[in-house]
């Protein structure tokens, strides 16, 4: 406030000053007739001021009229009040500013106290508001177990969404705008916790648009909690062996979920570092969203604490097996080793449930059970018989050359020695052209097929 007064009296001051007031003018007087000599011009000792006025030895003084002064202190009065009234409505306009910045941010904090119940997760999460957090550790959130009871209505029977060996799977509504699904895995002991908080936030570093976010988790005495993304559309799992009599998985979108979990295996093995091998790809792992976008669910790893990464030939007695019977590659389950082809294995038996809609391993009898593999592979080479085995649901349906090439892929895949197996990059680019644009491949149409299942 100083400083401001100081600027609006510097120019009453300057225009105040000797320098701009009415100057006197002070010179000699020219030389005088000499007083015995009058002349017509100057009479002869007019009056006393005369004396004065005219002495040889004082100097003429001329006052100026008041005038001019009044008209420079004018200017300055004139200037002053310009400056002062242009500092005035800057001031008017930057408290107007300050005043819409100040409700703007009032609005938004109202908002989020209305909507919210706390911070952010983090950037995973900024699309659908913020949610109340015990603590955070790297990008993940640490989540308060009040909040997912809240958010369950206690884990209420009606909100389950499916079971597992080691727990159930909850709907949670955090807020109307915001849903997601909660894994609960019971487990105890300091170190069980420890190695668990390490591998979430592992998992946490893995973002691909076909592979589940996982948002939040939380430790509640035994018990552990995995907060991900919900897939609306369930797993493959249930729409290939489901009530739905997989009505609504077209030709078009089985290609689409094959291409999605390529993609989401290709960013494993490839992308990341160190690369990743998944070690339990099987149906009930690839979820659907809203628009049949197939992503690889990798949190179930947790349970067996973690995806494993790739170290050329492991040794059974070593390695913790894991895998889903009909799913785990013949190597993997013989001799304990594991590779990115054991990935490309379980990928082929994916194909063969796409194709066929059979399920990796069926029973013959009561004593016995078939793989998916032994049963098709000797019909999938011969052109006249696949057609046969193809799912009702989709049969007739594709381009006989497009299905040729599907079943080429899958005997590859499922080859019994890994060196023989396709890496998951050539697969996905086989895929690409056998899926139509609308889809995320390359296949030109006539009719867009998204109105087919959306």
């Amino acid at each position: 406030m100083k400083k401001l007064l100081l600027l609006l009296l510097i120019p009453i001051w300057v225009f105040s000053s000797p320098l701009f007031a009415a100057p006197l003018d002070v010179k000699p007087d020219p030389p005088v007739s000499d007083p015995l000599l009058p002349t017509e011009k100057d009479p002869f000792f007019k009056n006393s001021s005369d004396i004065i006025a005219h002495s040889p030895d004082v100097a003429e003084v001329k006052v100026v009229h008041h005038h001019d002064l009044n008209k420079k202190i004018l200017i300055a009065l004139v200037v002053s009040s310009s400056l002062l009234g242009g500092i005035l409505l800057l001031l008017s306009c930057f408290s107007i500013y300050r005043l819409k910045r100040l409700k703007k941010c009032n609005e938004k904090s109202g908002q989020s106290s209305d909507n919210a119940k706390g911070i952010s997760f983090g950037p995973i999460l900024e699309k659908f508001g913020s949610l109340k957090i015990g603590g955070k550790k790297g990008s993940i959130a640490a989540i308060e177990y009040q909040l997912l009871v809240a958010a369950t209505n206690n884990f209420e029977e009606g909100n389950i969404l499916g079971e597992g060996g080691l727990g159930c799977v909850y709907k949670a509504c955090f807020n109307e705008n915001f849903h997601a699904a909660v894994k609960k895995i019971y487990a105890g002991g300091q170190e069980v916790e420890r190695e668990f908080e390490n591998e979430v936030q592992s998992l946490s570093k893995i973002q691909h648009q076909n592979i589940v976010s996982l948002l939040g988790y939380c430790i509640h005495g035994e018990a552990r909690f995995l907060v991900y993304e919900m897939m609306e559309n369930g797993s493959l799992e249930f729409h290939l062996h489901g009530p739905s009599h997989r009505s609504t998985l077209t030709w078009h979108v089985r290609m689409k979920i094959a291409l999605d979990v390529a993609r989401g295996l290709e960013y494993l093995h490839e992308s990341c570092n160190p690369p990743l091998i998944h070690r339990d790809i099987k149906s009930s792992n690839i979820l659907l969203d809203s628009h049949f976008n197939a992503k690889l669910n990798t949190l179930v790893q947790l349970s067996d604490f973690g995806l494993a990464t790739t170290g050329g030939n492991s040794n059974k007695t070593n390695i913790k097996l894991s895998g889903t019977l009909g799913y785990v590659a013949p190597e993997y389950l013989l001799d304990g080793k594991l590779t990115d082809k054991s990935d490309v294995y379980a990928f082929g038996v994916i194909l063969l449930e796409l194709l066929m809609g059979r399920r990796p391993v069926e029973k013959v009898d009561e004593t016995q059970c078939q793989s998916i593999v032994t049963w098709a592979m000797p019909q999938l080479t011969d052109r006249s018989k696949l057609p046969n085995i193809v799912d009702p649901a989709i049969k007739n349906t594709m381009d006989l050359k497009h299905l040729y090439q599907v079943a080429a892929i899958a005997v590859l895949c499922v080859q019994p020695e890994p060196s023989y197996r396709p890496l998951i990059t050539d697969v996905l680019h086989s895929f690409i052209p056998l899926v139509p644009v609308d889809l995320g491949g390359s296949l030109r149409v006539t009719e867009p097929v998204l109105s087919t299942f959306v």
